[in-house]
């Protein structure tokens, strides 16, 4: 018996130390930034330039911009949680051929910008990201929201109470808790986040045009967390699902031209308005 109650208090002992490393070391598993210098014409995109954009805590962070042509809406991307923006200029690459404008904002603690990243840090920059556009005279309702997994939280916060053209959400989620929770199903994840994107509550809040796209084999973030952000939001919406697609391949399955097709109609009803 004593053995038994031995082994059982080793166990509970080993949960416990697990808890506490997951509490601790939970922003280096959520976040996973590459430190290098970024210059886009080594990433295949001489045509577009880089920034700095300053957030509202002082940090200077480098990005890159194009401008867009004519009427062309401008796309503020808002990349996932490794790498950095050097790594999206394939998925970039067919929006700025066909003429819309492009921020690639590079996140605090990313390429070689200062910082680290958390939850309110990255709404502090693409807080930033927006000014800049608007500074640059692009009106809201000349903008539109890419975000990308870890993004789409970003996207979602910066869309509050903002007028925009549009919003695309490429692999998102209703909550971290809800994707964590799917990775570590023992642990008490909703208890010890620090970083919670809340997007399903948000989400709620926006009204204008909306495209959510998701690979049905996504191991990171869930299939059904996607379609249960789609269903908490208003129209107008659409959802694409991708049969055979996970993660981070969903561009080898048509996607450029599904997302332009929906620039297109956005700047269709901006005209026809």
């Amino acid at each position: 018996m004593k053995r038994v109650i031995d082994y059982l208090l080793a166990a509970i002992l080993v949960y416990v130390g697990f808890v506490i490393l997951l509490f601790f070391f939970q922003r280096s598993l959520m976040y996973h930034p590459l430190d290098a210098h970024l210059d886009p014409k080594r990433f295949d995109l001489p045509e577009m330039s880089v920034i700095e954009l300053v957030t509202e805590d002082g940090l200077k962070l480098q990005s890159w911009y194009k401008q867009a042509k004519q009427q062309q809406p401008t796309i503020l991307f808002l990349h996932g949680n490794a790498g950095h923006i050097g790594y999206r200029s394939r998925k970039v690459k067919p929006l700025l051929s066909t003429g819309y404008g492009l921020l690639l904002l590079s996140y605090r603690g990313y390429g070689s910008n200062p910082g680290k990243p958390t939850e309110e840090g990255l709404y502090l920059d693409a807080k930033a990201a927006l000014k800049y556009l608007q500074d640059q005279g692009i009106k809201p309702n000349s903008i539109v929201l890419y975000g990308e997994s870890l993004g789409t939280g970003v996207a979602v916060e910066t869309a509050q109470g903002r007028n925009l053209a549009g919003m695309i959400l490429e692999a998102p989620f209703t909550s971290m808790a809800d994707t964590a929770s799917r990775h570590y199903p023992f642990m008490p994840v909703r208890k010890l986040l620090k970083d919670r994107y809340n997007s399903a509550e948000k989400i709620v809040t926006f009204q204008s045009p909306l495209l959510i796209i998701h690979g049905e084999n996504d191991n990171i973030v869930p299939f059904e967390l996607g379609r249960r952000l789609f269903d908490a939001a208003n129209e107008p919406k659409r959802f694409l699902p991708l049969k055979h697609a996970g993660h981070n391949d969903v561009y080898e399955y048509g996607v450029a031209n599904q997302v332009i097709s929906f620039l297109k109609k956005i700047t269709k009803n901006q005209v026809t308005n």
